[in-house]
C-alpha cells in the first residue's frame, strides 16, 4: 500500500505548455532559478513525487509544492517568482505579455527583428524597461543561429553507428574522426599589427597579400585527444589515397581502424576504394549529409583556426605549414579529448522536435 500525503493536484499540461518548458529547461541563459522550477514542472507531470523532485534538487517538500500551485494558478509567469514588498509595479503581468507576445509573434514593419529601442517606441515602454524583460525571460531578438536538417535516407542508422563508436569504441581498434581542412590560406597583412594594449584591442588591417593556400588533413583520435595530420598542396583523391597510407604507416599493425568521415567525392573515389578493399582492418564510417557536426575532428579545425590561423601572418607556404606542424606537435603533447555526450536517442528526439516544429510552421504559413 502507498502511504504518506496524497497530492493535491495533478501536475498536467498542453502541448504548447510542455513545449515552452522543455524550451525554458534546456535553456542557458534563462536565469538558473527559473530553469530548475521548470524542471521541477516537467518532473511532477511525468509522474514523479514532490519528495522525489525535492531530493533531486536538493529542496525541501514544501518548495515544491509551492511552485506546483505557483503554476497551477499563474501558468509559466508564476515561476519567476512573488511580487517583492517596495515600489509598486509599474507595469502589470498583462502589459508584460502583450510585449513579449509582440515581439515572439510579430516583427517590426522595417526591420527584420525588433530591438530595444525598437520595442520602446512601439509599446511606449522605456528602454532600460524593455532591457530588464528581455534579460528577466532570455529573448535576444538580435540574435539567430543557423541550422540544417539531414535529409540523409539512412540518418537514423548512421547517427546510432557513428555515436556507438563516439560512447563505446571497440576494443584493439582506433577509431579516428578524419576530415580535410582546404584552401588555408597563407595571408600576410599589409600592414604591421598594432598590438594590444591598456584600453584597446589589437588593431588588424582588414587587407592582405596572398601567398598561395595548403589543404590539411587530419585525423582525430577519439581516445587520446592526439590528432595524425598531414598538410597538402591539392585536395583530391591521390592526396586522400596518401594520407591513408601514411594512417597505415603509423598505427600499429595489431590495430583495426575506425575512420568516422564525411560523404566527399574523394572519399568514395574507385581508387580509394580499391585501396580500401586490400587493407582490411580500415573499416569506413560514412556521417550523415549535411551532418558534418558528428565528426569530432571539425572541432580540432575550429580551434587550430581561431587559436593558429585566423590572427596569423604567413610569408609563404613554407611558413603556414611550419606554423601548422608546430601547432599540432604542442596539441600531441598536451592532448585534450572532446568528451561525446549525447546519447543517439537524445539526437534522435532533437531532430524529430525540430521538423515537427518546422512542420507547424510551414503550415502556419501555408494557411
Amino acid at each position: 500500500m502507498i502511504t504518506g500525503r496524497p497530492k493535491k493536484f495533478a501536475t498536467t499540461l498542453t502541448e504548447s505548455e510542455r513545449t515552452s518548458l522543455q524550451q525554458i529547461a534546456q535553456s542557458r541563459s534563462m536565469p538558473h532559478g527559473v530553469v530548475r522550477r521548470t524542471q521541477m514542472i516537467l518532473l511532477s507531470a511525468d509522474g514523479q513525487t514532490n519528495t522525489a523532485i525535492a531530493a533531486r534538487f536538493q529542496v525541501t517538500v514544501p518548495t515544491v509544492a509551492h511552485w506546483r500551485k505557483r503554476f497551477k494558478a499563474h501558468g509559466l509567469v508564476g515561476l519567476y517568482g512573488e511580487q517583492r514588498s517596495g515600489r509598486p509595479r509599474t507595469h502589470d503581468d498583462d502589459r508584460v505579455a502583450s510585449l513579449l507576445n509582440k515581439v515572439l509573434q510579430q516583427r517590426p514593419k522595417n526591420a527584420t527583428h525588433w530591438s530595444i529601442r525598437s520595442v520602446a517606441a512601439e509599446t511606449g515602454v522605456t528602454k532600460s524597461t524593455v532591457h530588464r524583460f528581455f534579460k528577466l525571460f532570455g529573448l535576444q531578438p538580435h540574435r539567430s543561429k543557423s541550422f540544417k536538417l539531414s535529409n540523409d535516407p539512412f540518418f537514423v542508422e548512421k547517427v546510432r553507428d557513428i555515436v556507438g563508436l563516439y560512447l563505446n569504441p571497440p576494443d584493439k581498434a582506433l577509431v579516428l574522426c578524419v576530415d580535410e581542412k582546404s584552401q588555408i590560406q597563407a595571408l600576410e597583412r599589409t600592414q604591421p599589427i598594432l598590438p594590444m594594449g591598456l584600453g584597446y584591442v589589437e588593431g588588424v588591417t582588414h587587407d592582405y597579400y596572398r601567398h598561395g593556400t595548403t589543404t590539411l588533413f587530419a585525423a582525430l583520435n577519439v581516445q587520446s585527444g592526439q590528432v595524425i595530420t598531414q598538410c597538402k598542396a591539392r585536395h583530391r583523391h591521390q592526396e586522400f589515397l596518401s594520407f591513408l597510407r601514411h594512417l597505415d604507416e603509423s598505427v600499429p599493425a595489431a590495430l583495426d581502424l575506425h575512420l568516422i568521415i564525411d560523404n566527399y567525392a574523394t572519399h568514395k573515389h574507385p581508387t580509394v576504394q580499391a585501396w580500401l578493399d586490400k587493407h582490411p582492418r580500415f573499416h569506413m564510417h560514412f556521417t550523415p549529409t549535411s551532418a558534418s557536426w558528428l565528426n569530432m575532428v571539425e572541432r580540432f579545425f575550429r580551434d587550430i583556426t581561431t587559436e593558429r590561423l585566423r590572427r596569423g601572418v604567413f610569408t609563404s607556404v613554407a611558413e603556414l605549414v611550419a606554423a601548422i606542424d608546430a601547432y599540432v606537435v604542442h596539441h600531441n603533447i598536451h592532448p585534450k579529448p572532446f568528451i561525446w555526450t549525447k546519447s543517439a536517442r537524445d539526437i534522435l528526439e532533437k531532430v524529430i522536435r525540430a521538423n515537427s516544429r518546422l512542420s507547424s510552421k510551414q503550415n502556419e504559413t501555408l494557411h
